[in-house]
C-alpha cells in the first residue's frame, strides 16, 4: 500500500497522552473513607484487596506490596534463588523481570522470543537449562500470555522453580486459566498506566504455603506471623503497601470488567483504523487467549530502521501524540552491557521487534476522535521519514 496522508481537520489541539487512569467517584469515595478513618496502614483494606485478587486470579494467596518489582523480589527470594544460581529469561521486557534476579545474587540468562507472542521462547528456554539453572522467569508482554502449559512441563521436567511476571497481564485467560495462576508464583503490578491502579503498587500470587508467609514476612522488615513490632525472624524490607493504596485498588477490581471492556473496545477500534496500513503490524493473538489489554503497541514493517522509527517517534511527540518505544531491550541497557558482556546481535528476534516498535496512546476513555486522530498523525509520521 502506498500511504497518503488524509486531510483531516482537528477538532482538538490537546495533546493526547500515552496512558492515563480510570478513576470514578467509587474510587474516590473508598479512598476518603480511609482517609476519615484511624488506619491508614496495615489495617483491614489490605486483607480485602489481597482476597479479591485471589479470588479474580483464581489462587488461594494473594500478597500485596508497594511494586510489581518489589513482587518479583519476593517471589525470586520465595524460591531460594541465591548467589551463584541463573535464572531464565527474557531480554524483551520491562527490566524489573530481570534486576530482581541480580537483587538476589543469581545471574540472569536471556534467551530469545517468539516473533509473534513477544513472549519467550521454551524451546530456547530448555536450550539455556545447565546445573546452575534455579528457575524459570516468563513474562506476559503487553498482556499476552507466554506458553504457559509447556513451561510448566519444562519446569517440572528439570526440577525448576517457574514465576510468571502477569505485570501486565490481569484479567488475560491462558487456555481457560487466569494470568496470576501459574507457574509457583506470579506477580500483578498497578502503576498507573497498567489496566488497573493502586497509585503505585503490586502482589505476589501463589497457592504455595510457603511463599505467601515468606513475602508476607518480608514485605513487613521480617516481621514473624503474631510477634511484636521489634521482633524480626528474618532479614525483610519494607515493601508494605497502605490502606490507602489497596482501597483505590479494591475499587477496581470490583470495575475490572468494565475497565478491561473499555480497553478491549479501544483496542479494536485501533485495529480497523490499521487494518489496511501495509507499513504496521498490529497485536498477534494466539487461538486459545482471551486477551487483556495493556497497552497498544504496533510495529514497522522491516524495511523501516531503528533511527527512522525513532524519527516517527520524535514527530508524533512534536504533533503532541504520546508515544514510546516499547521495549527497549534489557540487555542492550549499560549496566548489563558492563555487568554481563552483552552486545548487539546476542537475541536478534528480541532486537529486530524493539528497533520497530511503536507504543501509541492507549486508555480506555479515549474517544473516536482521539484514535482516529493518532491514526492519522502516525500514518502521515510514516510518510515522512
Amino acid at each position: 500500500m502506498t500511504l497518503k496522508t488524509r486531510n483531516t481537520q482537528k477538532t482538538t489541539s490537546e495533546p493526547i497522552p500515552l496512558a492515563r487512569p480510570d478513576i470514578t467517584d467509587l474510587e474516590r469515595d473508598a479512598v476518603m473513607k480511609v482517609l476519615e478513618g484511624p488506619v491508614l496502614s496495615l489495617g483491614p483494606e489490605i486483607g480485602r484487596f489481597e482476597s479479591l485478587l485471589a479470588e479474580q486470579a483464581g489462587v488461594r494467596h494473594a500478597v500485596a506490596v508497594n511494586s510489581g518489582t518489589s513482587a518479583l523480589h519476593l517471589a525470586v527470594l520465595g524460591l531460594g534463588v541465591e548467589a551463584g544460581d541463573e535464572v531464565i529469561t527474557t531480554p524483551f521486557s520491562f527490566v524489573a523481570s530481570s534486576n530482581c534476579i541480580i537483587f538476589a545474587g543469581a545471574k540472569p540468562i536471556f534467551v530469545d522470543i517468539d516473533p509473534q507472542t513477544l513472549c519467550i521462547d521454551p524451546d530456547a528456554v530448555e536450550q539455556a537449562i545447565t546445573p546452575r539453572t534455579k528457575a524459570i522467569i516468563a513474562v506476559d508482554v503487553f498482556g499476552h500470555p507466554a506458553e504457559w502449559d509447556r513451561l510448566e512441563e519444562i519446569a517440572k521436567k528439570h526440577g525448576l522453580g517457574l514465576i510468571e511476571d502477569s505485570a501486565e497481564s490481569i484479567g488475560t485467560t491462558y487456555k481457560g486459566r487466569k494470568a496470576g495462576s501459574f507457574g509457583d508464583a506470579a506477580i500483578f503490578a498497578f502503576y498507573p498506566n497498567k489496566q488497573m491502579t493502586t497509585g503505585e503498587g503490586g502482589a505476589l500470587l501463589t497457592d504455595r504455603d510457603d511463599i505467601a508467609e515468606l513475602a508476607r514476612s518480608m514485605r513487613n522488615q521480617g516481621r514473624g506471623e503474631g510477634t511484636g513490632w521489634l521482633s524480626h525472624a528474618r532479614l525483610g524490607f519494607n515493601y508494605r503497601t497502605s490502606d490507602i493504596n489497596c482501597a483505590l485498588g479494591s475499587a477496581q477490581v470490583q470495575r475490572l470488567p468494565e475497565l478491561l471492556g473499555n480497553r478491549t473496545r479501544v483496542a479494536e477500534r485501533y485495529n480497523g483504523l490499521l487494518a489496511n496500513v501495509s507499513e504496521i503490524e498490529t497485536q498477534y493473538i494466539a487461538p486459545e487467549v482471551d486477551m487483556s489489554w495493556f497497552v497498544y503497541v504496533v510495529r514497522l514493517d522491516r524495511s523501516f530502521s531503528r533511527n527512522q522509527r525513532d524519527s516517527i517517534l520524535r514527530l508524533l511527540r512534536d504533533r503532541g501524540i504520546g508515544c514510546s518505544n516499547y521495549f527497549p531491550c534489557i540487555h542492550l541497557e549499560p549496566y548489563y552491557r558492563t555487568e554481563f558482556g552483552h552486545k548487539p546481535d546476542d537475541f536478534p528476534i528480541a532486537e529486530s521487534i524493539s528497533d520497530r516498535s511503536i507504543a501509541l496512546p492507549f486508555f480506555g476513555r479515549m474517544t473516536e476522535e482521539e484514535t482516529a486522530r493518532v491514526v492519522d498523525e502516525l500514518t502521515r509520521a510514516i510518510a515522512e521519514v
